[in-house]
C-alpha cells in the first residue's frame, strides 16, 4: 500500500500534537495518576485508534483497515508484558508514584523512535530477503513457548549489566532530586536515580520490540500500516500501566495467552514455506479469543481464591476482673 508522504507527515504531526498536549497541558504537573484518570485515558487512545482504523476502511478499504485492527491487537496486547517489567523496575528503585508517568512519557517517546528504526530494517530485509520471514516466525516460536515455561522472578537491580555499566561511566546522586533526570552539584552535572530507570525502561523495550516487531509483520508487510498500529499500542501504553499495575498480578494465565498468540503469529509465518495460509480474519478471531478466554479464567481464578481467604478475626481478650 503506497501511500505517499502526507500521510506520513500528517500522522506524525497529530502524535506529536497529541504528546505535547499530554505533557504540557494535563500532566505537566508531576502527580499520581489515580485509576480513573487511567481508565479515561486508555478510553481515549483505544477510541482514536478505533477511530483510526475507521479511517483506513474509507480510505484505503476493509483489508487495510482488518490488517490495522489485528496488528493493533497484537502489539497492545504484547505490551501488557511491558506492564510486568515497569512494575518490578518502579518497585525494585523505588521510584515515587509521581514521577512514574514522567519516566514512561519519556520512555515510550524513546520507543517511538526505536520502533520506527526497528520495522525501517525490517521491512528493509524482508523486501530484499523474503526467506527472512520464516526466520521470524521461527524465532517468534521460540518466544513463545520460551514465555509460557518462564517463572517471573525478582529483579536484582545490582546485577543489571545496564545498571552496573551506567553507574561506572555517568557521574549519579545517591537519592531522586524531584522529577528531574539531572541536577547540578558543586558544578558538576551529574544524573539522578530517576534517569537510570528511564535509562533501563529503554533498554527493556528494546528487548520487548525483538518480539512484537516480528509478530507484527505475521499480519502484513507494510511499513504504513505496521507503523502507525505499533505507534498506537505504544501510546497506550502509559494509561494501562497505570490502570492494571496494582492488579496486574491477578490476571494469572494473561503470560500464557501472551506465549500461545507469540507461537499462534509464529506458525502463521513460519506456514506460508508450506503453501498454507492463515487469513487477517481467522488471525483476529484466534487472538481476541485468546485473550478472552484467559481475561476471563483469570477473573475466575482470583474470585475462588478470594472466597478461599477467609477473614482474620482479632484476638481479643476479655478484660480481666
Amino acid at each position: 500500500m503506497d501511500v505517499g508522504i502526507w500521510p506520513w507527515i500528517l500522522f506524525h504531526v497529530f502524535v506529536l500534537t497529541l504528546l505535547i498536549i499530554d505533557l504540557g497541558v494535563f500532566n505537566r504537573k508531576a502527580h499520581v495518576v489515580s485509576v480513573r484518570e487511567a481508565s479515561i485515558w486508555t478510553t481515549v487512545w483505544v477510541t482514536l485508534s478505533a477511530m483510526f482504523c475507521g479511517l483506513l476502511y474509507f480510505w484505503k478499504g476493509g483489508d487495510s483497515a482488518l490488517k490495522f485492527a489485528t496488528g493493533y491487537i497484537i502489539e497492545y496486547s504484547l505490551s501488557v508484558d511491558n506492564i510486568f517489567v515497569f512494575v518490578l523496575i518502579f518497585a525494585s528503585f523505588r521510584v515515587p508514584a509521581e514521577f512514574q508517568h514522567r519516566v514512561l512519557f519519556w520512555g515510550i517517546l524513546g520507543a517511538i523512535i526505536m520502533r520506527g528504526l526497528f520495522i525501517g530494517l525490517g521491512t528493509a530485509l524482508i523486501n530484499q530477503f523474503h526467506w527472512i520471514i520464516y526466520v521470524f516466525g521461527a524465532f517468534l516460536i521460540f518466544s513463545g513457548i520460551k514465555m509460557a515455561f518462564h517463572k517471573d522472578e525478582e529483579m536484582h537491580p545490582e546485577d543489571n549489566p545496564v545498571v552496573k555499566f551506567f553507574r561506572r561511566f555517568v557521574p549519579m546522586t545517591r537519592s531522586y532530586s524531584g522529577k528531574d533526570f539531572f541536577v547540578r552539584q558543586d558544578g558538576r552535572l551529574m544524573a539522578t536515580p530517576l534517569m537510570l530507570v528511564l535509562v533501563i525502561v529503554e533498554t527493556s523495550d528494546v528487548i520487548f520490540a525483538v518480539d512484537s516487531i516480528p509478530a507484527i509483520f505475521a499480519i502484513t508487510t507494510d511499513p504504513f500500516l505496521v507503523y502507525t498500529s505499533n505507534l498506537f499500542a505504544i501510546l497506550g501504553l502509559r494509561s494501562l500501566y497505570f490502570l492494571l499495575a496494582g492488579v496486574v498480578d491477578k490476571f494469572h494465565y494473561l503470560k500464557l495467552a501472551l506465549s500461545i498468540i507469540l507461537t499462534f503469529v509464529g506458525v502463521k509465518m513460519v506456514s506460508g514455506a508450506f503453501g498454507l495460509h492463515i487469513g487477517t480474519g481467522l488471525s483476529l478471531a484466534v487472538i481476541g479469543g485468546v485473550l478472552f478466554s484467559a481475561i476471563v479464567a483469570s477473573v475466575i481464578r482470583a474470585k475462588r481464591l478470594e472466597g478461599t481467604v477467609k477473614p482474620v478475626e482479632p484476638d481479643i481478650q476479655p478484660p480481666s476482673v
